[in-house]
């Protein structure tokens, strides 16, 4: 598909605004919605970009530049044509035509009347139309199952489905569909699931290796280590390779119908994530809008969650989360009616069979969808941010305390996972911002707390001094520590002294004068002695309550343990 192949579909009614013939021969790999100022990181080269043009501000006084920095975003990117939305603005502005022209990156206007989704099923329908099956491993799969099964995933077919047909109609062995971080999608029919531990031998180590029998990837994989999928047979079946191999590169179709519904929840999760995290007051009207556009309810319960991955500029983490809540939420159950698509099947002869390259950039296959129990999206910053509808966070943060360190084992082990789950909201326009800043807070704190390996932590266990401290900023804490205990680590260094481990001592012991002497095998009087110094060289008063509890803080200010 090239991008003038755009005009050719009447039904979308979508407008060449700006681009020259030798521009429209590009080649189309992919779509991307998006509505970031500057969304390069998050886009492929040679995808089309549909925004509602929800950043662009046609009343500010450097409106020019806000197109000219989004056009350059995009032509960093290497993207292949801009489909702007006419919805917001009533057209596409003019400011945003020139700038297309100054970076040469073809424009098309989207009528009010047609949705992204419509866009993006008809050019990934297109793509899939465009490309053969021509890998040997493919040949193995016979042309009238290949249809079969294409057929009956576009009928919205569950995966159980799906892959018992293949199972049957192959003879392959029994198989079971998976996720990287162990989670089985589905199961051929009397097969139990796979442990996950044996999914993790099975999966290609970050070097490519395998460790055990091959799970092999479904399609051409996801663009992060999470969001893959991969076909497991259960056991080796002698002379099947390549059946198995092409009964991978079929399934792909469920893949990108799984992607394409989870790209329609994260744009809209943007959104939510946005009005969340913005310095601006969030409004009752707005939000609910938002969270209907999520399909989550208005009136609680929500549980909102956060997500990180530390030192990695990627925007890995949003994945990393909503497979996640995948393994540790309850799957809803399948639709028991599944409309079909509303456009010819691609399995018809005059249509080739699908092909591994779809799957790279894949959304969107239609089809009714259950009300999601969570959806996950990402902030201006690219923090991960998610809300789980109905869930209890101790439950919640106790599975997925379960689920977290599988998926770091798909990174390396200086790129660690952190995650914080906040408190239960019921009501949502008043407490839910709040409820995640408390999310982020229990992320902070728990990635303190375990510098060496992944984290899970919970609002709801910021239950006492130490926790709460350990979430303060590094550099804020360890600026307090040194206000007020500089001056003991300075007499203790110049005179050998033990003041510092004197107060420590002292304060664990609730001031006891008596059992701090016992514990440290020293005069009582050498105890009233060195309290007075203390008292002295910090300017605290060890009998008042708000004094101790300074130094207390700061002493949990200090580093957190490394074993």
């Amino acid at each position: 598909m090239i991008v003038s192949d755009l005009l050719d579909v009447a039904d979308l009614r979508l407008r060449l605004a700006w681009g020259p013939p030798e521009l429209l021969e590009r080649p189309v790999t992919g779509v991307t919605s998006t509505d970031l100022q500057d969304p390069a990181r998050y886009l492929q080269p040679g995808e089309l970009v549909l925004s509602g043009l929800v950043w662009w501000q046609p009343a500010h006084p450097a409106a020019q530049t806000l197109a000219l920095r989004f056009a350059t975003s995009l032509r960093s990117a290497g993207v292949a044509a801009l489909l702007a939305g006419e919805g917001t603005h009533g057209e596409v502005p003019d400011g945003l035509v020139e700038a297309c022209r100054v970076h040469g990156i073809p424009l098309f206007s989207v009528p009010a009347g047609t949705s992204f989704r419509a866009v993006t099923d008809r050019v990934y329908l297109r793509l899939w139309g465009d490309l053969r099956a021509q890998a040997d491993d493919a040949a193995a799969v016979p042309d009238a199952v290949r249809r079969e099964l294409v057929e009956l995933m576009y009928t919205g077919a569950p995966a159980g489905e799906v892959l018992d047909r293949a199972v049957t109609r192959l003879g392959c062995g029994p198989c079971s569909l998976v996720t990287a971080a162990g989670r089985t999608i589905a199961t051929s029919t009397g097969t139990p699931d796979p442990e996950p531990e044996a999914i993790r031998r099975a999966l290609p180590a970050r070097d490519g290796e395998s460790a055990g029998a091959p799970a092999l990837p479904v399609g051409a994989g996801g663009d992060t280590p999470f969001d893959g999928w991969y076909l497991y047979p259960h056991a080796a079946a002698l002379g099947q390779a390549a059946v198995l191999h092409g009964l991978a590169d079929v399934l792909a179709t469920l893949w990108t119908r799984g992607r394409g519904e989870a790209a329609a929840q994260r744009r809209a999760a943007g959104r939510l994530a946005g009005l969340l995290t913005g310095s601006a007051p969030v409004h009752a009207a707005e939000l609910g809008e938002a969270l209907a556009a999520c399909e989550l309810p208005n009136g609680g319960p929500l549980v909102p969650v956060t997500a990180r991955i530390d030192g990695l500029d990627l925007p890995w983490a949003a994945d990393a989360l909503a497979e996640a809540l995948r393994c540790v939420l309850p799957s809803p159950p399948p639709s028991p009616s599944l409309s079909p698509l509303p456009f010819p099947s691609p399995a018809s002869p005059a249509s080739p069979a699908p092909s591994a390259q779809v799957a790279a950039a894949a959304p969107a296959l239609a089809g009714p969808r259950s009300a999601p129990a969570f959806v996950v999206g990402a902030d201006e910053s690219g923090r991960a941010i998610a809300v789980v509808a109905g869930a209890d966070p101790a439950d919640l943060t106790a599975g997925l305390r379960e689920v977290w360190p599988r998926l770091q084992a798909r990174l390396p082990e200086r790129h660690l996972l952190r995650l914080g789950v906040g408190p239960r909201v019921v009501r949502p326009a008043a407490e839910l911002a709040a409820g995640l800043g408390q999310a982020g807070y229990a992320l902070d704190a728990a990635a303190a707390s375990h510098p060496r390996d992944c984290s899970v932590g919970a609002s709801a266990e910021l239950d006492s001094l130490a926790a709460l401290v350990r979430g303060i900023p590094a550099v804020v804490a360890a600026a307090y520590r040194r206000r007020l205990l500089d001056p003991l680590t300075e007499h203790d260094r110049s005179t050998g002294g033990v003041l510092l481990a004197t107060l420590v001592t002292f304060l664990d012991h609730d001031c006891s004068w008596s059992r701090t002497a016992e514990v440290l095998h020293v005069h009582v009087n050498t105890v009233h002695y060195r309290v007075r110094r203390i008292e002295e060289l910090t300017g605290r008063d060890l009998s008042r309550l708000d004094d101790r509890l300074d130094l207390r803080a700061a002493l949990l200010c200090g580093p957190a343990p490394l074993g």
